[in-house]
This record gives structure tokens, sequence and C-alpha cells, in this order.
């Protein structure tokens, strides 16, 4: 390695290498800013505060920033499942039935592209493994296309809610047909949202009031919520993306809630910093277990860990993309299966485990390296019907080359390229 090593065994010039190379996708005005974070053997190695959080108002980013993780939510919402499955009061081969009668007797698209009254019997009942592998046949209206999509849009409103309560939505989502017969394959959907509202239903709690209570709280990310009070609005970075008419960044920033939402969607909607996730991340990294508080056995996290899909699921495209090549998908999070086949998209060990969330934000954990890294920005994604298939829109290409680019840089700094 070239120069002196840092904290975390990093090269410094190594480290120096990362703001170097994210400072000029600012500049272009591709994204607003970055926070990333490393933290490896026990110390955080760098923190690189670039851009701004409020670009009209010249605010900087800061360490303390605040930002909507989307998805990175969905690996909370797993944890507190299998907290439950440990005390025995869910199974993963339970169906979810049990809790949620809305989803009795389900219907399913004869093709996913097709008409929504063409359909035929689920051939089995959804069970929570389902939901937690996005094998239930549910869906999103953004990942979908066709007649399905625009009736996700229509039944239910926002990805991460709106006008419906909780049993609402999921009496309006029950009443939909399911894309896929439930177990046949990987589709990215409302499963965790689901799965919130399910521990909710198990535990005889609000979901909210749950991980709060087990999770957030205990793990000391006070910062963490499904909204944002009046006395830390500051520090919340703005939502922008670029206008495709104008070629210029414009912020579409959500309303601010006056309290904590009715609707707190378990796949999509908390709001947290890079030092709060960390927590969380270590724990998982450190096997379920963070400073003497055991969360989850060692043994439930490395299932958690462990690859689920299918290899025919595998080579199904996610997003339009050949997501799978180097990677599955276990119990609310995916996994490096291959570095090498990984590499065109990103850089990690074998075992590596994270997920992402639509706004840029994305986090990944690596037991080879004892290393979590965090990189947050705000930059959103369209989440209408039918928009995965235009993945990289809201992005110029500095945008989308910033996280390869700083995945690769941070394992380049400990002489790893990969």
């Amino acid at each position: 390695m070239d120069g002196d090593l840092a904290l975390g065994g990093f090269s410094s010039n190594g480290l120096a290498a990362i703001p170097a190379a994210l400072q000029p996708i600012v500049d272009a005005g591709d994204l607003s800013g970055f926070v990333t974070l490393l933290w490896r053997k026990g110390e955080v190695a760098q923190v690189n505060t670039l851009g701004y959080r409020d670009v009209a108002g010249k605010a900087p980013m800061t360490r303390d920033t605040l930002f909507r993780i989307a998805s990175m939510t969905k690996p909370i919402t797993s944890i507190a499942t299998l907290m439950l499955m440990e005390e025995g009061k869910l199974r993963l081969d339970d169906p979810i039935t049990k809790w949620m009668p809305e989803f009795k007797d389900m219907r399913v698209l004869k093709s996913a592209t097709g008409p929504v009254d063409d359909t035929v019997p689920a051939a089995r009942e959804i069970t929570v493994d389902d939901l937690m592998t996005h094998r239930s046949g549910l869906a999103y209206a953004f990942t979908s296309m066709g007649p399905i999509a625009q009736a996700h849009e229509t039944a239910l409103g926002s990805p991460l809610g709106g006008h419906l309560s909780p049993d609402q939505w999921l009496k309006a989502l029950g009443e939909l047909p399911l894309s896929y017969q439930p177990g046949a394959r990987f589709h990215y959907s409302h499963a965790t949202d689901v799965l919130g509202f399910l521990v909710g239903r198990v535990a005889g709690q609000d979901y909210r009031e749950f991980i709060m209570e087990r999770i957030l709280k205990p793990l000391g990310m006070h910062d963490t919520d499904f909204w944002c009070p009046p006395e830390k609005r500051d520090r919340m970075a703005k939502l922008y993306r670029i206008n495709p008419k104008t070629d210029a960044m414009e912020d579409i920033s959500f309303p601010h809630l006056p309290g904590p939402p009715e609707f707190c969607a378990g796949g999509g909607g908390l709001i947290s910093t890079a030092d709060d996730y960390l927590r969380f991340a270590r724990m998982m990294l450190n096997g379920g277990e963070l400073d003497g508080v055991r969360y989850v056995k060692r043994e439930t996290l490395e299932a958690m860990r462990e690859n689920r899909l299918t290899p025919a699921q595998r080579d199904v495209p996610f997003m339009g993309i050949p997501f799978w090549l180097g990677q599955g998908f276990g119990l609310g999070v995916s996994v490096i299966t291959d570095p090498e086949k990984q590499a065109w998209m990103g850089a990690g060990s074998e075992g590596s485990f994270g997920w992402p969330g639509a706004f840029g934000t994305w986090w990944q954990a690596d037991p080879v390296e004892d290393m979590v890294m965090i990189y947050l920005i705000q930059n959103s994604i369209p989440l209408e019907p039918e928009a995965a298939s235009q993945l990289a829109t809201g992005q110029r290409m500095g945008g989308r080359a910033a996280l390869p680019v700083f995945q690769k840089l941070t394992y380049a700094a400990l002489g790893k390229p990969l």
C-alpha cells in the first residue's frame, strides 16, 4: 500500500483518494452531496462530508445530517421479525393468513404483464419466508409492468404510504392479484411493508413502537424514526433529482409530517444518520450483539446472511440488470457469493451483506475485513408505475458512477482492489 497506515489499517493515501474522487461529482452538479463513513476493526477510519444537504440554502453536509434511508429500513424490519421467531411467536413456514386474513384466497395473474382480471388461484398461501425473501408474489408499482403497475398506484398511492391506514392498506393490497405464484421468484415488492405490520400484529403493539423499544433505542439510534421532529429539520438533507427536461437539479423533498405517521412503512419509511445506521450494521456484523446487548442469536444472524434464492431465481434480472451474477439474497439482505462476478457493479469480500435505498443510500458489512461501509446521498429515482425499467433516470453518469467508485477505492485503500 502507498503511504502511511491510517486508522483501521487503511492506507492514508488510499483514504485521501475517496473524497478527491467524489468532490468533482458534487462540483459538476450530478449530486448535491455525500456523507460516507468507514468503520473497520473497532474504529471509525474515515468520515467524509461533501457538498450540501440544502443546495439553495448553501447548508453543508455534516456528519449528523439526516437522510431518508428508504429500503435500508428493510433489514431492521427483518431483524424485528427474527426476534419474534426466536421467541417462538412465528416460524418462517407459517402462512401469513394466521395473522392477516386479508391475504386469504389470493389470485395470481396468468401473465405478470397481463390483464388484472385474468387470474388463477394461488397454489399455496404466502409464508413469512416468502415475505422476507421477496418471493411472495406481491409487487410494487415501480417494479411492475403492465396493468398491475397502475392498479397498485390507483389502489395504494405512494410506495411509502399515504392516505390509507395500515388496515385499509392491507385490505386494498390483498384485493389485488399477485404477480407470481408464492415462492416462484424474487419480485421486489411491498412484502417488507406487510412484514412490518405482521410484526405489529404478532407482537400485539404498533410496529413503530416495537422497533423503537427492541432495536432503535437499545442500539442508541436516537436520530432514527419515521418522521423528523421540528428541532431536527435543519439537519435534514433535501431530496433532489435531475430534471430530465432542464438537466438541472431540483428539490423534490417530501413535506414534513406533524408527528409520527399512522402508516410506518417497514419497507422504506425511516430517516437516519450515518452514525445511527453504523450501530445497526455493527450489531449485524457482530453476529447479533453489540456492546454486551444481544438482539438475535448468532446462528439466526448467520442464517439471515445465507443466500436463499435458487439458481433459476438468480437468473432473472432485477430492475433490468443482472443483479444476481455475484450475489444472492437471504432473510432481508443481499449477500456477495462471488466477488469476481460482483466486481462489475461494486466491490466486497465473499459473505459481505447489506441492502440499498431508492434515494441512493447504501451500506455494506464485510465479515472478512471486519468492516462497515456507509454511503448516504439524497437523489431520487422515479417510483411511479413501470419505473424500474428506467432505473438510472434522475441521475447523470457521475451520479451513477459515484457508489462503485467509493466501493472500489475503499478496498484499494486496503491494498485489495477488486
